[in-house]
C-alpha cells in the first residue's frame, strides 16, 4: 500500500512544498547559472525511470561545453564552472528534479536514475532497481553516494527495492539533509564526479 498510494502522495505534496519553499534559490541560481552558462541555466537528459521508461531529467547546469579540436567534450574537471562546482558541492543542483517528482517521473527517494546506455550493461539482479521510480535521493546516496563503487551502489539500490517504507524513506531523507550540510561523498575517489560504469564484471 504504501509504495503505489502514500508514497506517491507524500511525494508531490512534499515536493510541491519544497519547491514553495526553495523558489527564491531556484530563481537566483538560474540567473547566475543563465550568466555563467551562456544562456544554459538548465540541464536536460533523457534516463531511464520505473521498469526504463525514458524521461527528461532537470537539473541545474554545472558544468560548460568546452570541447578539442576533434569536437569532443573535455573532461569533467576542466569543464566544470567555479559556479557549478559551488552548486554540485551544495547539491543545489538537484533542486529542479523537485518538478520531475511532480510529474511523476521520479520520487523524493529511490535509486538514482541513470543513463539509458548502461540498461543493458546491469546483471539480472541489478536491473531490479527500476522496479521502482528513481529518486532525487536513496539509500545509496546516504551510504556513500560518489564514494563507492557502481557494485556496492547497486547492492544498496536493490536493497532499498526489498524493504522501502515510511520509516526508511524519513531515515533516509534525514541522513541526506546531513550530508548536504557537511557536502560529503560528492566525488569518487578516480574523477571529479564518478567514472562510467562499464557492466556488472566490476
Amino acid at each position: 500500500m504504501y509504495p503505489h498510494l502514500i508514497k506517491p502522495f507524500w511525494d508531490f505534496l512534499l515536493s510541491l512544498m519544497a519547491l514553495v519553499l526553495f523558489f527564491p534559490i531556484l530563481l537566483l541560481l538560474t540567473i547566475i547559472l543563465f550568466s555563467s552558462n551562456n544562456g544554459q541555466p538548465f540541464f536536460t537528459q533523457i534516463r531511464p525511470g520505473k521498469n526504463g521508461r525514458p524521461f527528461t531529467l532537470l537539473k541545474f547546469k554545472t558544468m560548460n561545453d568546452v570541447r578539442d579540436e576533434k569536437g569532443r567534450l573535455l573532461p569533467d574537471a576542466v569543464r566544470l564552472t567555479r559556479v557549478g562546482r559551488i552548486v554540485r558541492k551544495t547539491s543545489l543542483d538537484e533542486l529542479p528534479q523537485l518538478i520531475n517528482v511532480l510529474r511523476g517521473d521520479m520520487s523524493l527517494v529511490g535509486p538514482r536514475p541513470l543513463l539509458p546506455e548502461y540498461l543493458p550493461l546491469y546483471s539480472t539482479e541489478q536491473s531490479r532497481r527500476h522496479n521502482v521510480r528513481p529518486g532525487i535521493t536513496g539509500w545509496a546516496q546516504v551510504n556513500g553516494r560518489n564514494a563507492i563503487s557502481w557494485v556496492q551502489k547497486f547492492a544498496y539500490d536493490v536493497w532499498y527495492v526489498d524493504h522501502q517504507s515510511f520509516w526508511l524513506d524519513l531515515k533516509i531523507l534525514f541522513h541526506t539533509i546531513i550530508k548536504v550540510f557537511k557536502a560529503s561523498d560528492i566525488n569518487s575517489d578516480k574523477v571529479t564526479t564518478m567514472e562510467k560504469f562499464t557492466g556488472s564484471h566490476e
